[in-house]
């Protein structure tokens, strides 16, 4: 029951910060522009500088564990290339795709790792959730600024007038390459989890200011995002999206977990290591896959769904999980 109450705990507040976006926007409070607005601060701004944040007050030097990152990122990858596999057949439609991927295996890892191994095991467990992000949130931003490149509306990445002088000067292949890799080396996310990553190995120390500063911009990202996210909610489209939101939630939750927790058990992984694996594998999926698909120029509603189910599901599927880890006593 205690797991249970940390589990709603956890995840409510974030469904409850959508709710309220969608009652702000219902009451005019927060229009269609404003919520365009807060989504590109959060995108350029506020999430970069939060993952920048996160990841250069790590210590990942000393809590160095070579074998658990190199699973961590080994199963990350496996991951997204077998449910890039199973959009192939459950999602038909390519602006969706990308969505559905992204939303299948994109969790809220920094958000809940080191909450739950705090809970679980305090201190003494601190140093696997950093070393859980460093081997899977960059590849899960890599992954999916490449995965909403290439799905991404063509107008959106080379733009009307490109799209038109295209046809008779250049390529449209080479030039739409060109710009999904332009678009992946200058992603304001990708850049700061590069920056925070270098800021933590090289030991900067950072002064106050700063520190304070980073802080407080990073903590507008998550409340903002979310409430963006709500107040653009559509519920009539996202009727029309209930059957692939509702593939990836049973993938982000059960599915990869069910596949991979046994394999990290046969490799000798145990305690908060694999209570790190399963927040990696099984949390709710993070908001900032509906920021990142709005930003590059795709509908969202798909991801918002993901989102809003994961985020309300996650409460329970991560309290089952941890019980089963519980009774087979390897937690």
């Amino acid at each position: 029951m205690s797991n249970l109450v940390f589990s709603l705990n956890a995840t409510l507040p974030i469904f409850l910060l959508m709710v309220l976006g969608y009652i702000f926007n219902k009451i005019g409070l927060i229009d269609d522009k404003a919520a365009a607005w807060m989504n590109k601060f959060v995108f350029k701004v506020a999430l970069p500088v939060l993952l920048f944040s996160d990841l250069s007050k790590e210590d990942f030097a000393s809590a160095w564990n070579g074998k658990f990152v190199l699973f961590c990122f080994v199963t990350t990858a496996v991951s997204i290339l077998l449910i890039s596999l199973l959009s192939l057949i459950l999602v038909k439609n390519k602006g969706r795709r990308g969505e559905f991927i992204q939303g299948s295996y994109r969790s809220s890892a920094a958000l809940l790792g080191i909450a739950f191994i705090h809970n679980i095991y305090g201190d003494a467990g601190s140093g696997m959730a950093p070393l859980m992000i460093l081997g899977s949130v960059p590849l899960y931003n890599i992954f999916a600024v490449v995965v909403l490149m290439v799905t991404a509306p063509a107008d959106f990445i080379l733009g009307d007038e490109d799209e038109n002088s295209l046809e008779r000067k250049y390529d449209s292949k080479k030039l739409l390459m060109k710009k999904t890799l332009f678009g992946i080396i200058t992603n304001p996310i990708l850049i700061g989890i590069l920056l925070g990553l270098l800021w933590s190995v090289c030991e900067i120390p950072t002064p106050k200011i700063i520190s304070t500063l980073t802080s407080n911009l990073g903590a507008l990202a998550t409340p903002l995002g979310l409430m963006s996210m709500g107040a653009t909610f559509d519920f009539r489209k996202a009727a029309n999206e209930i059957k692939p939101a509702l593939c990836a939630s049973f993938i982000k939750l059960f599915l990869l977990v069910a596949v991979f927790l046994p394999i990290a058990v046969s490799l000798g992984f145990a305690g908060e290591q694999i209570v790190a694996i399963l927040v990696m594998l099984g949390s709710a999926t993070t908001v900032s896959c509906y920021i990142m698909a709005k930003s590059m120029g795709h509908e969202g509603t798909l991801s918002s769904s993901i989102i809003m189910m994961t985020t309300f599901g996650c409460s329970f599927s991560l309290t089952f999980w941890l019980f089963v880890l519980k009774s087979l006593g390897i937690i």
